[in-house]
């Protein structure tokens, strides 16, 4: 079966340096197939005959680059959902404002404080497996993104729409 593993906070201002070589030829060793990786920041696409572990790749990473990064394995169909599921496909003018994080588990979400975080040009939309957030006026400047896994409840990690159609494109 294709996965999807995200790996957060590496490769981000100069801090956590792991270059993709790398990242593949650890994922290789521990036995997966088909290993592809997408820019800089962690995106990859594999195969396995069980969901990888990704305690096990975040513990291989820091025994050769001494970090641990946190870890997201996504099977193949929930990626390609939720990136099909995007309420705002046909909506956004620039796919650099619309991030959608996948969701490690399910939220709690704090609904009054993800209200009061939303800034005034932002839509977002909750699944149980992501959050669609469009910032027209950019994720880094909106509170409501810097604040969503706590307004969430729940780890999660985000990528632009246009990291998560090729990333859709690579599972196909």
């Amino acid at each position: 079966m294709r996965y999807v593993v995200l790996l957060r906070g590496i490769n981000v201002g100069g801090h956590h340096s792991l270059p993709m070589k790398d990242l593949r030829e650890i994922l290789q060793s521990l036995g997966y197939e088909g290993v592809r990786t997408y820019i800089q920041s962690g995106n990859v696409v594999l195969t396995a005959g069980s969901p990888p572990d990704g305690t096990a790749i975040s513990a291989a990473v820091e025994e050769r680059f001494g970090f641990s990064p946190r870890v997201l394995v996504i099977p193949g169909p929930v990626f390609e959902a939720v990136a099909e599921g995007n309420p705002y496909e046909d909506d956004v003018s620039d796919p650099k404002h619309l991030h959608i994080s996948f969701l490690a588990g399910p939220a709690s979400p704090d609904l009054d404080a993800m209200k009061a975080r939303q800034g005034p040009n932002e839509r977002y939309t909750l699944t149980a497996d992501a959050l669609y957030l469009h910032a027209p006026e950019g994720i880094g400047r909106s509170k409501f993104a810097a604040d969503a896994e706590r307004l969430l409840g729940v780890e999660a990690t985000g990528r632009n729409l246009n990291t998560v159609r090729r990333i859709a494109e690579m599972l196909r």
